[in-house]
């Protein structure tokens, strides 16, 4: 394909389509602060956030094999059982003492995983209610009434 045919087709093209942006407009009631397009319902993310913790909570307290039944030294009944059956021989015990490293660092990876949706809901709750906010204040005339769309508009042309 030649350069000039190629420039053709694409000014065919936005001859078809047009581009611009459109704006939805706000309603005539004014409105910003905080009821802009984006929605975040508390209600929805915090019930997602509470199993998240619920979730870390349940695993944290039921899934350290490394450290359940500790001894004075401070190594759980499953390590302490590896370190016993390595120091008789057993291939087992380093097996078992693999296991336990393997599965340490999957819990740890899980609870990182419900930490990090429980704070993420909670800092994107509170980030789209400031965003809301800050537009809601910006986007206003001298004497406080809403910016129109054909305002806007010329913004992006």
């Amino acid at each position: 394909m030649a350069w000039e045919e190629w420039e053709q087709l694409k000014s065919q093209a936005a001859e078809r389509q047009p581009t611009h942006m459109r704006l939805n407009q706000l309603a005539p009631d004014g409105g910003g602060g905080g009821t802009g397009d984006l929605v975040v319902h508390q209600d929805d993310l915090g019930a997602v956030g509470h199993e998240a913790r619920i979730l870390y909570d349940d695993i944290h307290a039921g899934a350290d094999i490394a450290t359940a039944g500790a001894g004075k030294d401070g190594a759980g009944s499953t390590t302490q059982a590896a370190t016993t059956l390595k120091s008789r021989g057993f291939e087992t015990g380093g097996a078992l003492a693999t296991t336990v490293e393997v599965w340490t660092s999957q819990v740890k990876s899980v609870l990182q995983a419900c930490a990090h949706i429980s704070d993420h809901l909670d800092y994107s709750q509170k980030r789209h209610s400031e965003d809301d906010i800050e537009i809601g204040t910006v986007l206003r005339n001298s004497d406080g009434s809403a910016v129109s769309v054909s305002k806007l508009n010329e913004y992006f042309k």
